[in-house]
């Protein structure tokens, strides 16, 4: 057979899954943990096209998609207009910021080569395909939730060019709002791009558990993802440090309110009494 391909997109942090089956006229519930196959004729519906036998698209519920065998940009982008319809907050002009290309090759080897554009295996296998899917679109969701820590660590840095300068006062809508950032980049990754948890059939298959551990080392998905949780936990220890402050810096214009209060009742006392 022909070198499969692979182009795996990050386009949001979320996609109702159940949503497009139901517009497909796919009668199952979908679970978090398992992706949407679509291929065949009703692939062809969405794309308005005949399609090769072994062209699909996986839609991950952790907001991945991910083209096999199709190498014109007008099929990826007529797709990804109708998940655009389930799914407003994708931006299309943005699709290809977290991208990644792969390739599965069937070679003459006795054994799985692996490299940072294509896998060669000994003999195909059906499970292939998905795992490959699976952990490119980890890979780029963690891109995509990369960049965003990213984006939160930029705005504790001026806040910490704020401390610096003696500007100590952290509003509370500030404060609530990096923390929501942080807890959001939290559950973006460990509940939703689900890094430990494996597709089922590595679990009923040695051989596909097998590829699949090779596949994650290889995209080094745990790594990333513990360095990813040793950030998040700096970047919590960060604003509990900095809603100390802010309420330290409360609690003493209390007190100096309280005490100015006290002074100014006891001049008026005497005042009082001088009359």
């Amino acid at each position: 057979m022909n070198a499969m391909t692979f182009k795996a997109f990050a386009v949001t942090h979320e996609i109702d899954l159940n949503k497009i089956a139901s517009d497909c006229g796919i009668p199952k519930k979908y679970t978090w943990e398992e992706p949407l196959v679509l291929q065949d004729e009703i692939l062809e519906a969405i794309l308005h096209k005949e399609l090769a036998e072994l062209q699909k698209v996986l839609v991950f519920s952790f907001g991945s998609i991910v083209f096999i065998n199709h190498r014109q940009q007008d099929e990826i982008t007529t797709f990804l207009n109708y998940i655009r319809s389930f799914e407003p907050s994708i931006v299309i002009a943005e699709a290809g910021r977290y991208t990644d290309d792969y390739s599965l090759h069937v070679g003459e080897n006795d054994s799985i080569v692996l490299t940072d554009e294509y896998v060669v295996v000994p003999e195909f296998e059906v499970f292939y395909p998905e795992l490959i899917s699976t952990v490119i679109a980890k890979s780029v969701a963690l891109e995509r939730t990369e960049e965003q820590l990213g984006k939160i660590l930029d705005r504790l840095e001026t806040m910490i060019d704020r401390l610096e300068k003696g500007n100590l006062r952290v509003s509370d809508k500030e404060l609530a709002s990096t923390t929501a950032k942080i807890v959001r980049h939290e559950y973006n990754t460990i509940a939703y791009i689900m890094i430990l948890d494996k597709p089922d059939i590595t679990w009923a298959n040695s051989t596909a558990g097998d590829f699949y551990d090779r596949m994650s080392e290889f995209f080094e998905l745990n790594d990333r993802y513990e360095i990813l949780k040793h950030k998040t936990e700096i970047l919590t220890n960060m604003m509990d440090g900095f809603s100390t402050i802010s309420h330290s810096i409360r609690g003493m214009f209390v007190e100096w309110v309280i005490v100015i209060l006290i002074v100014a009742e006891v001049l008026l006392m005497l005042v009082e009494i001088l009359r």
